[in-house]
């Protein structure tokens, strides 16, 4: 019994050596310089979401655009005969 007591130091040793000198798990590491910064990825993105407002709005102005055409026309229709606007 006693010399199991003695054997789990030195076998709690032995384990903090192997972690202490482990090598890191080996993989592709991308060097900081090479990689872009924290504020480019958010201009990027930035600019992504304004190109698509920018969008919106247009698609929103020319719907608004052909509602209005439409809503002139039956306004027109209603006053003038259906012959006359051809």
């Amino acid at each position: 019994m006693r010399s199991s007591c003695a054997l789990a130091p030195v076998l709690l040793l032995l384990l903090a050596v192997q972690l202490i000198t482990a090598q890191p798990d080996s993989g592709t590491v991308i060097p900081a310089e090479s990689r872009p910064c924290v504020d480019c990825h958010a201009f990027e993105f930035m600019q992504r979401a304004l190109q698509d407002l920018k969008k919106t709005a247009f698609n929103l102005d020319s719907r608004t655009e052909n509602l209005v055409l439409r809503a002139e026309r039956r306004a027109l229709c209603d006053c003038m005969p259906i012959s006359t606007l051809n």
